[in-house]
Protein backbone atom coordinates (compact mmCIF):
# COMPACT_ATOMS: atom_id res chain seq x y z
CA UNK A 1 0.00 0.00 0.00
CA UNK A 2 0.99 3.70 -0.75
CA UNK A 3 2.71 5.50 2.67
CA UNK A 4 0.01 7.84 3.54
CA UNK A 5 2.05 10.07 6.01
CA UNK A 6 2.93 13.09 4.34
CA UNK A 7 5.56 15.12 6.48
CA UNK A 8 4.89 18.58 7.27
CA UNK A 9 7.97 20.66 6.31
CA UNK A 10 7.16 23.69 8.68
CA UNK A 11 10.27 25.62 8.39
CA UNK A 12 11.77 29.07 6.43
CA UNK A 13 15.45 27.33 6.74
CA UNK A 14 15.63 25.57 3.13
CA UNK A 15 18.77 23.52 4.02
CA UNK A 16 16.73 22.45 7.34
CA UNK A 17 14.08 21.12 5.11
CA UNK A 18 15.93 19.46 2.90
CA UNK A 19 18.15 17.74 5.70
CA UNK A 20 14.78 16.46 7.20
CA UNK A 21 13.49 14.93 3.66
CA UNK A 22 16.35 13.28 2.83
CA UNK A 23 16.78 11.52 6.47
CA UNK A 24 12.74 10.39 5.88
CA UNK A 25 11.88 10.35 2.76
CA UNK A 26 11.70 5.76 2.62
CA UNK A 27 9.54 6.19 5.22
CA UNK A 28 7.16 8.85 3.94
CA UNK A 29 4.63 9.37 1.00
CA UNK A 30 5.33 12.87 0.38
CA UNK A 31 6.49 16.29 1.77
CA UNK A 32 3.81 19.28 2.90
CA UNK A 33 5.21 22.65 2.55
CA UNK A 34 2.90 25.19 3.66
CA UNK A 35 2.91 29.40 4.01
CA UNK A 36 5.90 29.54 6.45
CA UNK A 37 8.01 28.08 3.76
CA UNK A 38 6.35 29.64 0.78
CA UNK A 39 7.36 32.81 2.25
CA UNK A 40 10.35 32.44 2.60
CA UNK A 41 11.26 30.46 -0.39
CA UNK A 42 9.00 30.69 -2.76
CA UNK A 43 8.26 28.48 -6.24
CA UNK A 44 12.53 28.07 -6.55
CA UNK A 45 12.46 26.63 -3.06
CA UNK A 46 9.16 24.51 -3.53
CA UNK A 47 11.04 23.54 -7.11
CA UNK A 48 14.51 22.34 -4.92
CA UNK A 49 12.31 20.50 -2.59
CA UNK A 50 10.54 18.31 -5.41
CA UNK A 51 14.03 17.27 -6.63
CA UNK A 52 14.10 15.11 -3.52
CA UNK A 53 11.68 12.87 -5.51
CA UNK A 54 8.55 12.70 -3.31
CA UNK A 55 4.72 14.20 -3.89
CA UNK A 56 4.76 17.86 -2.93
CA UNK A 57 1.61 18.38 -0.88
CA UNK A 58 1.43 22.97 -1.19
CA UNK A 59 -0.67 23.62 1.25
CA UNK A 60 -1.23 27.62 0.96
CA UNK A 61 -5.19 27.90 2.17
CA UNK A 62 -5.88 30.10 -0.62
CA UNK A 63 -8.77 32.13 0.17
CA UNK A 64 -9.97 35.36 -2.05
CA UNK A 65 -12.46 36.39 -4.63
CA UNK A 66 -13.30 33.45 -7.31
CA UNK A 67 -10.87 35.16 -10.00
CA UNK A 68 -8.09 35.83 -7.95
CA UNK A 69 -7.63 32.63 -6.53
CA UNK A 70 -8.35 31.06 -10.08
CA UNK A 71 -5.33 33.09 -11.09
CA UNK A 72 -2.99 32.13 -8.18
CA UNK A 73 -3.67 28.75 -8.67
CA UNK A 74 -2.67 29.36 -12.58
CA UNK A 75 0.28 30.51 -11.32
CA UNK A 76 1.15 27.82 -9.21
CA UNK A 77 0.04 25.26 -11.77
CA UNK A 78 4.29 24.79 -13.31
CA UNK A 79 4.64 23.28 -9.96
CA UNK A 80 2.47 20.37 -10.42
CA UNK A 81 1.43 19.88 -6.97
CA UNK A 82 0.23 16.58 -6.08
CA UNK A 83 -2.27 18.17 -3.38
CA UNK A 84 -3.51 21.87 -3.30
CA UNK A 85 -5.30 23.32 -0.61
CA UNK A 86 -7.67 26.32 -0.45
CA UNK A 87 -9.99 27.14 2.04
CA UNK A 88 -13.35 26.14 1.94
CA UNK A 89 -15.66 29.12 3.59
CA UNK A 90 -14.56 31.15 0.53
CA UNK A 91 -17.83 30.28 -1.24
CA UNK A 92 -18.85 27.31 -4.23
CA UNK A 93 -18.03 29.45 -7.15
CA UNK A 94 -14.38 30.63 -5.58
CA UNK A 95 -13.97 26.35 -5.01
CA UNK A 96 -14.88 25.76 -9.13
CA UNK A 97 -12.70 27.97 -9.91
CA UNK A 98 -10.00 26.65 -8.05
CA UNK A 99 -10.27 23.41 -9.55
CA UNK A 100 -10.51 24.53 -12.98
CA UNK A 101 -7.90 26.43 -13.34
CA UNK A 102 -5.46 23.77 -11.54
CA UNK A 103 -3.85 21.11 -13.73
CA UNK A 104 -5.53 17.73 -14.43
CA UNK A 105 -3.36 15.77 -11.67
CA UNK A 106 -3.36 18.14 -9.03
CA UNK A 107 -5.33 17.37 -6.09
CA UNK A 108 -7.83 20.66 -5.04
CA UNK A 109 -9.20 20.08 -1.01
CA UNK A 110 -10.61 22.39 0.47
CA UNK A 111 -9.86 23.35 4.47
CA UNK A 112 -13.35 23.05 6.58
CA UNK A 113 -12.24 23.89 10.06
CA UNK A 114 -8.71 24.00 11.35
CA UNK A 115 -7.48 21.48 13.79
CA UNK A 116 -6.42 24.75 16.28
CA UNK A 117 -10.08 25.35 16.56
CA UNK A 118 -12.87 24.46 18.82
CA UNK A 119 -16.52 25.26 19.14
CA UNK A 120 -15.85 27.78 21.19
CA UNK A 121 -13.16 29.70 18.43
CA UNK A 122 -16.17 29.23 15.82
CA UNK A 123 -18.60 30.64 18.47
CA UNK A 124 -16.35 33.96 18.68
CA UNK A 125 -16.49 34.36 14.54
CA UNK A 126 -20.52 34.02 14.60
CA UNK A 127 -20.45 30.37 13.43
CA UNK A 128 -23.04 28.39 15.30
CA UNK A 129 -22.91 24.79 15.90
CA UNK A 130 -20.48 22.30 16.72
CA UNK A 131 -16.95 21.78 14.93
CA UNK A 132 -18.63 18.80 13.13
CA UNK A 133 -21.45 20.79 12.28
CA UNK A 134 -19.44 23.15 10.15
CA UNK A 135 -17.05 20.36 8.60
CA UNK A 136 -20.36 18.72 7.64
CA UNK A 137 -21.47 21.90 6.08
CA UNK A 138 -18.35 23.00 4.08
CA UNK A 139 -17.83 18.87 2.78
CA UNK A 140 -20.89 19.35 1.09
CA UNK A 141 -20.20 22.98 -0.31
CA UNK A 142 -16.49 21.07 -1.54
CA UNK A 143 -18.47 18.29 -2.88
CA UNK A 144 -21.44 19.88 -4.68
CA UNK A 145 -18.20 22.52 -6.28
CA UNK A 146 -16.43 19.61 -7.67
CA UNK A 147 -12.71 19.15 -5.35
CA UNK A 148 -11.63 16.22 -4.75
CA UNK A 149 -11.62 16.44 -1.08
CA UNK A 150 -11.00 18.34 2.30
CA UNK A 151 -9.16 18.48 4.84
CA UNK A 152 -10.62 17.93 8.37
CA UNK A 153 -9.74 16.72 11.50
CA UNK A 154 -9.79 13.08 12.17
CA UNK A 155 -12.83 13.36 14.84
CA UNK A 156 -14.82 14.04 12.03
CA UNK A 157 -13.44 12.26 8.96
CA UNK A 158 -15.56 9.37 9.23
CA UNK A 159 -18.62 11.43 9.03
CA UNK A 160 -17.54 13.56 5.99
CA UNK A 161 -16.30 9.93 4.47
CA UNK A 162 -20.05 8.28 5.07
CA UNK A 163 -21.58 11.13 3.18
CA UNK A 164 -18.85 11.62 0.43
CA UNK A 165 -17.74 7.89 -0.30
CA UNK A 166 -15.15 9.13 -3.23
CA UNK A 167 -13.63 12.16 -1.61
CA UNK A 168 -9.85 12.59 -0.76
CA UNK A 169 -9.83 13.03 2.91
CA UNK A 170 -6.28 14.66 4.08
CA UNK A 171 -6.17 14.70 8.35
CA UNK A 172 -3.72 17.26 10.01
CA UNK A 173 -3.27 16.83 13.79
CA UNK A 174 -2.55 13.60 14.08
CA UNK A 175 -0.32 12.96 17.22
CA UNK A 176 0.90 9.42 18.48
CA UNK A 177 -0.66 8.12 21.81
CA UNK A 178 2.00 9.80 23.80
CA UNK A 179 3.32 12.41 21.96
CA UNK A 180 2.48 16.26 22.83
CA UNK A 181 -0.60 18.07 21.54
CA UNK A 182 1.08 21.39 21.21
CA UNK A 183 -1.48 24.23 19.37
CA UNK A 184 -4.05 21.51 18.33
CA UNK A 185 -7.05 20.84 19.95
CA UNK A 186 -8.53 18.22 18.08
CA UNK A 187 -6.36 15.44 17.44
CA UNK A 188 -6.47 11.65 16.80
CA UNK A 189 -4.02 8.72 16.26
CA UNK A 190 -2.17 7.88 13.45
CA UNK A 191 -3.90 4.62 13.31
CA UNK A 192 -7.44 5.93 14.57
CA UNK A 193 -7.42 8.21 11.94
CA UNK A 194 -6.64 5.85 8.94
CA UNK A 195 -9.58 3.27 10.60
CA UNK A 196 -11.76 6.57 10.67
CA UNK A 197 -11.13 7.21 6.72
CA UNK A 198 -8.60 9.45 6.32
CA UNK A 199 -6.49 9.04 2.71
CA UNK A 200 -3.21 10.77 4.12
CA UNK A 201 -2.09 11.71 7.35
CA UNK A 202 -0.32 14.84 7.85
CA UNK A 203 2.37 14.93 10.54
CA UNK A 204 4.67 17.54 11.33
CA UNK A 205 6.65 17.81 14.69
CA UNK A 206 6.39 14.24 16.02
CA UNK A 207 8.74 13.33 13.11
CA UNK A 208 11.03 16.85 12.36
CA UNK A 209 11.36 17.60 15.98
CA UNK A 210 11.85 14.15 16.76
CA UNK A 211 15.74 13.01 17.50
CA UNK A 212 15.99 11.02 15.24
CA UNK A 213 12.86 11.78 12.18
CA UNK A 214 13.74 8.77 10.20
CA UNK A 215 12.94 6.18 13.15
CA UNK A 216 9.93 8.43 14.57
CA UNK A 217 8.70 8.45 10.71
CA UNK A 218 9.10 4.32 10.97
CA UNK A 219 7.52 3.98 14.27
CA UNK A 220 4.59 5.84 13.18
CA UNK A 221 4.05 3.96 9.62
CA UNK A 222 4.38 0.56 11.40
CA UNK A 223 1.10 1.44 13.40
CA UNK A 224 -0.86 1.87 9.92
Amino acid sequence: MTNRIYVAIDTPDLARAKRIVERVRHHVGGIKLGLEFFAAHGQPGVREMAELGLPVFLDLKLHDIPNTVAKAVMALAPLEPAILTVHASGGRAMLEDAKAAAPAHTKVVAVTMLTSLDAEDLAATGVTGSAHDQVARLSDLARVAGLDGIVCSGAEVAAAKAAWPNGFFVVPGVRPDDGPIGDQKRVVTPRAAIDAGASILVIGRPITQADDPDAAARAIGATL
